[in-house]
């Protein structure tokens, strides 16, 4: 770590530089593109496409829809930013963040999904989950957490849950929030040298970073046996965090036809960036 320190980038996310005072590329790799996005263009996309969530939510509030939006992603992959942006402006009583912590005794002794079906929207709400049952798909698998028997049943049972919340009415949205293994690291040190972020990083963030082929590992079987017709992962490139929270309200927001929608403003999906799940597997 030493010869590292702390500058800022042009959004409220700080960037490394090494010890010649340049700033540090990890972003760079693997990325389609050579400069990350313009501060500029970044704040106007973002404005016209948290006006166009608003529009949503009316729509959705007024029709009854019941939407989630599942964040996933290895840690430290953007998920909480984008989290962030998404809820900016949306009116909190129709819109809201889950974020569970570690399971509490009688939770661990329940069927593994009923502490998450409490958290299910009803009709006009909107519900993000920073993380969620996909746990026991990831860390709980890697890490040793949950038994061969018990990630089995969860492989099978999820996608006959996440097939009753469809049938139910739900809208599900997956999204997998996809970090390089080194921009992982550089933003780890920047976790562990800025004071406001420290929170950020646990010992199993730490031990994640000897774990990466088990993690990979651990994604693309998810994938495999959770991807549907019904509920599909969509993978976002996520080394450029400004492009990533954009991506992902431009999904979110092309899956619907609602009241006064701007198509030209919502635009499509950037292909080199966002992905269908199933298809990611091997890269």
């Amino acid at each position: 770590m030493d010869g590292h320190r702390i500058g800022e980038d042009h959004d409220d996310d700080p960037e490394l530089l090494d010890a010649s005072g340049r700033a540090v590329d990890t972003w760079r790799e693997n990325y389609p593109y050579d400069e990350r996005l313009d501060r500029r263009d970044y704040d106007e996309q973002k404005y016209l496409l948290q006006v166009e969530l608003l529009k949503f939510q009316n729509w959705a509030t007024e029709t009854g829809q019941k939407t989630v939006v599942l964040f996933e992603g290895r840690d430290a992959a953007g998920k909480g930013g984008t989290i962030k942006r998404f809820m900016e402006h949306l009116n909190p009583r129709y819109a809201r963040v889950v974020a569970l912590s570690k399971p509490t005794e009688r939770e661990a002794e329940q069927w593994y999904f009923q502490r998450y079906v409490k958290h299910l929207p009803t009709a006009g709400e909107t519900v993000l989950f920073d993380r969620s049952w996909y746990n026991r798909g990831g860390v709980e698998r890697v890490m040793d957490f949950t038994g061969e028997a018990d990630y089995q049943l969860f492989m099978d049972q999820t996608p006959v849950f996440e097939k009753m919340l469809v049938d139910a009415g739900i809208h599900l949205t997956k999204l997998w929030f996809s970090v390089t293994r080194s921009e992982q690291r550089t933003r780890f040190i920047i976790r562990q040298v800025d004071p406001v972020r420290q929170w950020k990083l646990s010992p199993i963030d730490l031990q994640s970073l000897d774990k990466w082929g088990d993690y990979t590992a651990a994604k693309e079987e998810m994938f495999r046996r959770t991807d549907t017709a019904w509920a599909p992962w969509t993978t976002i490139k996520s080394n450029d965090k400004k492009r990533a929270r954009l991506s992902a309200m431009r999904f979110f927001l092309s899956q619907f036809e609602y009241d006064d929608k701007s198509p030209d403003i919502v635009g499509v999906p950037d292909p080199q960036l966002v992905r269908r799940g199933i298809e990611a597997v091997g890269d």
